[in-house]
């Protein structure tokens, strides 16, 4: 058993400037977090913090109901895997992994036994003999993994593990880690700033920006119903289109566009009668056949779907998500309508929800 409390969480550097700010997170047994935000958002410094690395400035950490915020790192019990692989070259795979063991003096039998464990996991049985260097980026990642196994921590903390791989290894190395994850059934706090691995790997995804903690949910709810403008920009790829409209006669009016409203639309925008709104509209949102107009720049074929990216009505810089292969030329017009759609308050960027009647 495995949980994580952050409460109220600061990080105030002596030059005074403050990366994390009131950072709170209850982590269950067993799940799966990835923090994910821009680069200097503050994941890795609240990452550190929970490693020991880093002091709270301010607020508590808890680890199974037990107060660890002033605790060594070397007390945590948890252990972390960093995008650099930190492995010692000059010893063979073996002893890489068996080397956190090997400094606790553990019985040998033991340590062999639990290397050859995590090695059948991770599939480098055959690579135990060699040295980091005959390794590949992918595999070196899993040693650094396996060495974090053997020790058997409450917590595993990843620190940006697959920035240093190449697409096709970020993509096998993910699943690997899922697979690992259900396999130890282990609580993982995971950085990164692609939200792709946070929407594959996450059980839940803590979204930051600046410091700030901006939404905690699940995948689905950071993807359908974002907070706000910045995780509605941040998540999801190609990142969602943004316009500013104005509300009035039951529609939605922009330059040179206008877009037609359900009575549930209408009802959630009551309020903002007359005003100023920002409209969020999801590429893979837009579909073909409708009354807007997209003109064509540049189109994008991806097998089962195209990119269309173009204007919409007076200067809207649009991208659109089609389904199929479509062949469409620059200055082409495109008939499309919005499959659906989000609503933020232009001051505040939050979103505009209304419970239905």
């Amino acid at each position: 058993m495995a949980e994580l409390s952050l409460q109220h969480i600061d990080k105030i550097y002596d030059n005074n400037v403050q990366a994390v700010f009131d950072f709170n997170l209850d982590v269950k047994d067993g799940e799966l977090i990835v923090l994910v935000g821009p680069s200097g958002c503050g994941k890795s410094t609240t990452l550190r913090m929970v490693a020991g690395l880093e002091d709270i400035s301010r607020g508590k950490l808890f680890l199974d109901g037990k107060d660890i915020t002033q605790a060594p790192a070397k007390d945590r019990d948890m252990a972390m895997v960093f995008q650099n692989y930190a492995l010692y070259g000059h010893m063979t795979i073996y002893e890489n992994m068996a080397f956190s063991l090997t400094l606790r003096n553990e019985n040998p039998n033991v340590i062999h036994k639990k290397v050859l464990a995590a090695a059948e996991i991770l599939d480098l049985t055959a690579q135990l003999n060699k040295k980091p260097s005959q390794l590949s980026g992918g595999q070196r990642q899993r040693v650094a993994m396996g060495r974090s196994i053997v020790r058997n921590p409450k917590v595993f903390l990843f620190d940006e593990p697959l920035s240093n791989l190449d697409a096709k290894l970020r993509s096998a190395t993910r699943r690997e880690i899922l697979l690992l994850h259900k396999r130890l059934d282990a609580t993982m706090l995971y950085v990164t700033h692609d939200q792709t691995e946070a929407l594959t790997l996450a059980n839940r995804i803590v979204c930051m920006s600046m410091g700030h903690v901006q939404q905690v949910g699940t995948p689905l709810e950071l993807y359908d119903t974002p907070n706000n403008k910045f995780v509605a920009s941040f998540i999801g790829l190609p990142p969602m289109n943004m316009f500013d409209v104005q509300f009035r006669d039951g529609a939605l009016h922009g330059k040179g566009f206008e877009v037609a409203l359900s009575d549930e639309q209408k009802y959630t925008l009551a309020d903002y009668n007359g005003k100023t709104i920002t409209l969020g509209v999801r590429p893979e949102d837009i579909a073909e056949e409708g009354d807007i107009s997209i003109h064509v720049a540049t189109n994008e074929n991806l097998g089962m779907n195209t990119l269309v990216h173009g204007d919409m009505g007076e200067g809207n810089r649009i991208t659109a998500k089609l389904r199929g292969w479509a062949n469409y030329r620059r200055g082409d017009n495109v008939k499309v309508h919005f499959t659906k759609m989000h609503f933020f308050d232009r001051e505040t960027e939050n979103a505009i929800r209304k419970e239905a009647k």
